[in-house]
């Protein structure tokens, strides 16, 4: 008798604010729905706020298996979800993102601020000195990461980044787009 495959797991940065656009929320809330039906479990930030929240909600109400990692000091900040699996408070924001990558398969990335863009940087420049070949999908409603795609093709032309770090990552404007790579990618 074989053993049961393990749940493979998705790691989600995004906004702890929900921003000020409704389609960032609905493609939050498609996004859960999405990743839970196409039977991967979903690894975040443990907070119940903005696009964090939305996204691990509907991940939870599609039947989906949702794992967050929080620090101490954002427990109550980014008010932890109390509705999900499982909760865990790490000591520090680089130990949470450590943990996420290292409790996932692949990262999907939502709008989100500074601290979204900090989680999405460190697994690239990881990716750009070998450390993991993770696929990263970059969910980008209505143009959204557009401005930072500029940024990263501007270092690429000024030569501070290989023109190959664009390939790190692909970038989509749905969740069911989003999902399909991942499924694709993640296939034995």
């Amino acid at each position: 008798m074989s053993e049961p495959s393990p749940i493979l797991k998705i790691c989600l940065f995004c906004g702890s604010r929900p921003g000020k656009r409704a389609i960032f929320g609905e493609t939050a809330r498609a996004l859960g729905g999405a990743l839970a039906k196409a039977g991967f479990g979903l690894v975040y930030g443990a907070g119940d706020l903005g696009l964090m929240g939305e996204t691990a909600r509907a991940a939870k109400a599609a039947g989906g298996h949702v794992t967050g990692f929080i620090p101490r000091h954002l427990l109550e900040m980014e008010v932890g979800n109390p509705g999900i699996d499982a909760l865990i408070v790490t000591e520090t924001m680089h130990e949470r993102k450590k943990l996420m990558f290292g409790n996932s398969d692949a990262v999907v990335a939502l709008p989100g601020g500074p601290g979204t863009l900090d989680e999405l940087i460190e697994v690239l420049t990881w990716r750009q000195i070998g450390l993991h070949t993770r696929p990263v999908v970059l969910v980008s409603p209505e143009g959204y990461w557009n401005p930072f795609l500029a940024l990263i093709d501007h270092l690429v032309e000024e030569a501070f980044v290989h023109p190959s770090f664009r390939s790190f990552m692909r970038v989509v404007e749905t969740p069911d787009e989003a999902v399909s790579i991942l499924q694709e990618a993640l296939q034995d």
